[in-house]
């Protein structure tokens, strides 16, 4: 039961991100990348702002931690901030563009092949253990995941590059411990800044004028990604990256059902029933926790009788 914030933080950050199509569709006739680089240098500034201003202590708690290491798990560390930046770029810029130049479900779909992408690299990579009912979960996923590619095998293209790359990111900050979550996630999107700075002069459009860019501009850099990455962070430290990586889940089944009863894009009953199968593998993954949820509301009733 020490688990049920870690699960709780998931929850909210995978169903806020089910909702990132309201603020992203309203500035589709803008470049993916132009979206990218906006997103990714207010994040990174309002971020810096925060640390210097609220988490100076923490600042100097990272850089302590970090020179206590050893020069092996230095370069370790290194490693996996630097890459975590990297896969969050490659993630958002290939999520964007399918969302405004593709469609809806395909990224959507990205978040249904990611857990068992995910899954799977944390079974081979990390030997993250799973019971039988989670494997048939898995199963379960895969089955559904393969109905979708019937239906539409470019959306199936764009799900699995997206995809992977967020099941990279997760699995490499499961193992990425000992330092402030906020500042680790500052640190992964200030780089990411450094790295398209760059190419800002080189590939973005003219500069946005119109209010209407910057409102959802900021919106997504704080309510679709700052708030939830944070979240995402957090639930890592205490639960298994296939567990995060299933409950994943929650965010293509809320992007499902804006793009059939929002946006009206045409959904086939094969699709629905490939949702409704992943939906069914969500519940059977985490029955163990549902069920350990149940016992313990049962015996608190009984105690207070």
């Amino acid at each position: 039961m020490k688990t049920t914030k870690y699960y709780t933080a998931a929850i909210i950050a995978f169903a806020i991100w089910g909702f990132f199509s309201l603020v992203l569709k309203p500035i589709h006739d803008y470049p993916s990348i132009d979206i990218l680089f906006f997103r990714v240098f207010s994040c990174s500034i309002l971020m810096l702002l925060i640390a210097v201003l609220f988490k100076r202590n923490k600042i100097k708690e990272a850089a302590v931690v970090f020179k206590s290491l050893s020069a092996s798990e230095k370069k370790k560390a290194v490693l996996l901030n630097i890459g975590g930046s990297f896969f969050l770029m490659a993630n958002w810029f290939t999520f964007i563009y399918a969302m405004n130049h593709v469609t809806v479900k395909a990224a959507s779909l990205a978040y249904l092949v990611c857990p068992i992408l995910t899954t799977l690299l944390a079974f081979f990579i990390l030997k993250e253990k799973l019971i039988k009912t989670q494997w048939l979960a898995v199963s379960i996923s895969i089955l559904g995941i393969l109905l979708l590619s019937y239906a539409d095998i470019m959306d199936m293209f764009f799900g699995i590059v997206i995809g992977l790359t967020y099941a990279c990111y997760l699995v490499s900050q499961r193992v990425n411990k000992g330092f402030d979550k906020f500042i680790m996630l500052t640190f992964h999107i200030t780089v990411a800044a450094l790295v398209l700075l760059p190419f800002y002069p080189a590939y973005s459009g003219p500069v946005p004028t119109e209010f209407r860019f910057y409102f959802f501009i900021e919106t997504i850099a704080i309510g679709f990604t700052i708030i939830p990455l944070f979240l995402n962070l957090y639930a890592l430290s205490g639960i298994n990256s296939s567990t995060v990586g299933m409950l994943l889940n929650i965010n293509p089944m809320i992007a499902f059902m804006l793009a059939a009863f929002f946006f009206k894009e045409n959904i086939s009953p094969l699709q629905v029933a490939a949702y409704a199968l992943i939906f069914i593998a969500v519940l059977v993954f985490n029955s163990h926790h549902l069920f350990a949820i149940k016992q313990k509301y049962i015996l608190s009733s009984k105690d207070s009788r």
